[in-house]
């Protein structure tokens, strides 16, 4: 699906099904640099179980349109000007990484729309590294060798390959999507305020071996929450979405049933 947004286009997967206005949304939002891909092991999934989905390329990500925007709150706006140029109410959103910060503070700003979140490898605060933030800046490829072994050790044991390095597989993706995405991460400073303000259920699920959001950190999110609870998934990293796809499928379709 393209759609039109502030005169520049934007691409989200819908599975081929398009929007039915009698079914709940569920709308995948992506890590930083990466694109809809990573969804591919849950769009058909969540379609065959009776619910529109779309996985939205950010601005400068995968098919949309550039330039990337800069900060976690200029995303959060911009997607209710996707939802609103597309009438959608119902709205699930599923956010990985960076994705679960733009979901806080889309709640935190447009609650009329939402009625449940899933919150993935995700916290309501994510530093980054100075150091990864600076190899990133300078289009270095090791940030990318960085970010999976940080995400988790085992990153070499992914079928295929490196997920993360197919999506990121230029300087140009490095500094001009990634730097923009761990730099935007790094400054944005309302997920406190957020997290204690959200009024919808939230799923929250944490891999065991994360090293970007480990399960401390986790626990302290699911504090902030009032409605939420927690999944931990055992021998899994930070790209939980394609680690382990088939328990977390089936673990966000039984929290959606409730």
């Amino acid at each position: 699906m393209i759609i039109e947004i502030e005169n520049k286009s934007v691409h989200a997967s819908d599975a081929g099904q398009g929007t039915d206005s009698s079914k709940d949304t569920i709308v995948f939002l992506h890590g930083s640099g990466l694109s809809h891909i990573v969804w591919s092991l849950s769009e058909q999934f969540f379609s065959s179980k009776n619910f529109n989905v779309l996985s939205i390329d950010l601005p400068g990500h995968g098919n949309s349109e550039g330039p990337c925007l800069d900060s976690i709150e200029k995303i959060s706006e911009w997607l209710e000007k996707v939802f609103h140029k597309l009438n959608l109410k119902n709205l699930i959103i599923v956010g990985h990484s960076q994705g679960c910060l733009e979901a806080i503070e889309y709640s935190f700003k447009y609650k009329k729309r939402l009625k449940k979140m899933v919150l993935i490898g995700g916290s309501y605060r994510m530093p980054v590294n100075k150091d990864l933030i600076d190899l990133a800046s300078n289009g270095d490829s090791d940030a990318v060798k960085l970010m999976m072994k940080w995400s988790y050790e085992g990153s070499k044991k992914f079928i295929g390959g490196n997920p993360v390095e197919k999506i990121i597989n230029s300087p140009r993706d490095i500094s001009e999507i990634l730097a923009v995405d761990l730099i935007a991460c790094n400054n944005y400073s309302n997920g406190y305020a957020a997290a204690k303000a959200i009024n919808c259920p939230v799923l929250l699920v944490f891999g065991e071996l994360d090293k970007m959001v480990n399960i401390e950190a986790g626990k302290k999110f699911a504090n902030l929450v009032k409605d939420s609870e927690t999944h931990i998934i055992n021998g899994c990293g930070h790209m939980i979405m394609i680690e382990k796809a088939f328990e977390m499928r089936e673990k966000v379709l039984e929290f959606l049933k409730k």
